[in-house]
């Protein structure tokens, strides 16, 4: 078995329903995969308090943010484990982007 390491970004506009949404979209991490998350960005246009939360579990309620102005929301890599959830909530109806950098340590079978 072989370990392969891709580094990827994936960014949303989340819209201003304010509900939980998926920086990974629908694909959560296969059960042979590990999302090892080093950046989360975000940025809106009014001052919401953004919440991150890993398998249903809050791991970040930050203050609210400066309108217009994008903040780092991680002080230390964020695992996410294959066959987890991490969702990303505005905390109010302001438009909200965000922005995950992450490695994604995949597990694959060689022969």
């Amino acid at each position: 078995m072989a370990v392969v390491n891709i580094y990827k970004f994936a960014g949303l506009n989340a819209n201003t329903d304010n509900t939980e949404k998926n920086p990974f979209g629908t694909n959560n991490p296969p059960v042979n995969e590990t999302y090892l998350i080093k950046s989360i960005i975000v940025k809106s246009a009014g001052t919401p308090t953004p919440t991150v939360t890993n398998d249903g579990i809050v791991v970040i309620q930050s203050a609210a943010l400066t309108a217009n102005e994008s903040k780092e929301l991680l002080t230390q890599p964020l695992i996410v484990e294959g066959g987890k959830t991490l969702t990303i909530k505005a905390g109010s109806v302001d438009a909200f982007t965000f922005g995950v950098s992450y490695l994604n340590i995949k597990k694959e079978v060689t022969t």
